[in-house]
């Protein structure tokens, strides 16, 4: 095992992104690995990646499943992925799970920068894995996985393979002998969502921010992010800037019966219109104030949605995660204060996508969940009807009431 070698980034952003060049520096890396034919199977890499480029977000998902897929074979089997069977690719799929430390950031940071001559350089913080902050004091936990986490990373990496095989570069996909004897993946018969905010959170947080907003202007763009992605369930990258798409504010459209909607693209790069809501336009005219607009967006308005404060364009996707974690951090340290350590504690793993979460779990209260589904980009209700719980505190009242001997007739035993 080549341990000693310090895992160097080998695909970078999609704007530097080519299908048959890489940058020097990852072709000095991947001399130092020396194994026969690795540039080959780095190249097929590339061009699986590049299939992609249509989607930044369907493209990031990828490189970083495939990314941590080639450094393992090649640093840690000392292996070509076309030489690897099914039992190695469980032991990939243990890795995974518990990464060495020496693997593992504590931070974010970019895979390459643009050095003074122009090339591009790898990042020395960057790392594989992310061990994601979780407080403004960041202090942090094991990473560990979610199920659906996992389930990711497996139809990741198999989609890679399927993709080897069409190229004729392997006979098989080592992920598809193993899928049926994995105890990997845990089997349940309903899976709720509840990765989620409860009722009191998210209280303390909306009255955290509309007083941080008394205290300081600046954070009324908080209050409307917020308020977006509650309002609306929006992803984080449906509110952020991509290389392929910025977000405006004339994605915010009245039609011609006067019903406001808005513009999103999601997974997938499909298009939607998501119902908006009378509350979502008080917030979208308090935000437009604070910009210096006036009333509601005018057709073709090529605004930035949430503007850079410095430099022109919207905010990434980056940019947009940390102000959010503001938001969380003010929230914690409200529960603390009024002594609701549990609720704190909690929250303290909480990330932008638990918004979204917490949206379309309180719309399927009182809305029909084709509705729902149409609004948050769902493929069917099937994936709606994970957020409906009614049923299951139904199904949790008839039992509780339950006896060990709760029979008629015991007293003639």
């Amino acid at each position: 095992m080549m341990t000693n070698i310090q895992p160097q980034p080998l695909f970078d952003n999609l704007q530097w992104f080519s299908p048959n060049e890489y940058h020097p520096c990852v072709r000095d890396y991947l001399s130092t690995i020396a194994i026969p034919g690795i540039l080959d199977e780095y190249h097929h890499a590339l061009r699986f990646l590049y299939s992609y480029r249509g989607s930044y977000d369907t493209f990031n998902s990828y490189r970083r499943e495939i990314e941590r897929l080639c450094q393992w074979c090649w640093l840690i089997k000392q292996s070509l992925i076309r030489d690897i069977d099914r039992h190695a690719i469980e032991e990939y799929f243990d890795f995974v799970i518990n990464p060495p430390k020496n693997w593992v950031s504590e931070s974010h940071s970019q895979r390459f920068n643009t050095g003074d001559d122009g090339v591009r350089v790898p990042c020395a913080a960057w790392r594989p894995f992310l061990n994601r902050r979780l407080n403004k004091n960041m202090s942090s936990v094991p990473m560990g996985l979610s199920q659906s986490s996992l389930r990711a990373i497996i139809s990741g990496t198999s989609t890679f393979f399927t993709y080897l095989q069409q190229e004729n570069y392997l006979d098989k996909n080592p992920v598809m002998l193993i899928r049926q004897k994995s105890q990997l993946i845990q089997k349940q018969q309903h899976t709720r969502i509840t990765r989620k905010l409860n009722d009191v959170q998210w209280h303390f947080c909306v009255r955290e921010i509309e007083k941080s907003c008394a205290q300081n202007v600046d954070y009324e763009r908080l209050l409307f992010i917020f308020s977006a992605f509650f309002l609306m369930g929006l992803r984080i990258s449906e509110l952020a800037d991509s290389p392929n798409r910025q977000v405006v504010m004339s994605d915010f459209f009245r039609d011609s019966s006067d019903l406001w909607w808005f513009r999103s693209v999601g997974k997938g790069n499909k298009m939607r219109e998501i119902a908006v809501c009378d509350a979502m336009l008080d917030q979208l005219r308090r935000y437009r104030k604070y910009l210096g607009l006036s009333g509601l967006p005018k057709p073709h308005e090529s605004i930035p949605m949430i503007p850079k404060l410095k430099g022109l364009g919207g905010i990434g996707i980056r940019q947009l995660r940390k102000l959010v974690q503001n938001g969380f951090d003010l929230t914690v340290d409200a529960l603390r204060l009024a002594g609701r350590d549990q609720d704190a504690d909690d929250m303290r793993s909480a990330t932008v996508h638990w918004l979204r979460h917490t949206a379309i779990s309180k719309d399927v209260i009182f809305r029909p969940r084709e509705h729902v589904r149409d609004d948050a980009g769902h493929q069917s209700v099937q994936v709606t009807d994970r957020y409906i719980e009614v049923d299951m505190q139904a199904r949790h009242a008839t039992a509780r009431g339950k006896k060990l001997i709760n029979f008629e007739g015991t007293n003639d035993i």
